[in-house]
């Protein structure tokens, strides 16, 4: 029993050799947004490495990871029809969107009467040459409001050299 004397001395001792810091409440909510915010990026990159391996993208997963987390892009993957099949969940921030609600349509959906055409001739036209491109469009959220999106796309080729996929890192800007 002695020694666990001394184990209970150590442990006192160590207690109060440290400096507690007490932190209010409302810091727990920082915390909490910050790991939905990790969670939800950890969770958008294991969905992108599956969908990046079901197809054989040559594309780095590093490139990818640093847009998604350290840049905090959203990212969109479309088929060579255009059809999304992929959004980050971080797509709500911007757009009111849920990434369930655009899988399987157009991007054009985001479009209306303020979007000029001339950013989307350049789309159209690095989509067919299976180029990247950069562009700033005018956008539309769900409700209806605008926004300047700055798209920067490029094809995705598989292993043997075909295109496979489109993504599109996005982000709402000035």
């Amino acid at each position: 029993m002695n020694e666990l004397k001394d184990y209970d001395d150590a442990i006192v001792k160590f207690r109060k050799s440290i400096k507690h810091s007490i932190l209010p409440v409302i810091s727990w909510d920082f915390y909490g947004e910050n790991y939905d915010a990790i969670k939800k990026s950890e969770d958008d990159m294991n969905s992108l490495l599956s969908l990046s391996t079901m197809n054989s993208w040559t594309i780095d997963s590093k490139l990818i990871d640093k847009k998604l987390r350290a840049d905090k892009n959203i990212i969109v993957v479309t088929d060579t029809n255009l059809n999304i099949v992929f959004a980050t969940k971080n797509m709500w921030d911007m757009s009111q969107y849920h990434p369930e609600e655009i899988i399987g349509k157009s991007p054009k959906m985001f479009q209306g009467n303020l979007t000029n055409s001339k950013p989307l001739k350049i789309i159209s036209k690095a989509v067919k040459e299976k180029q990247p491109f950069e562009v700033t469009v005018i956008n539309y959220k769900k409700d209806g409001t605008t926004y300047n999106c700055c798209i920067k796309g490029e094809p995705i080729f598989n292993n043997k050299g075909k295109v496979v996929n489109f993504i599109a890192f996005e982000k709402e800007v000035a």
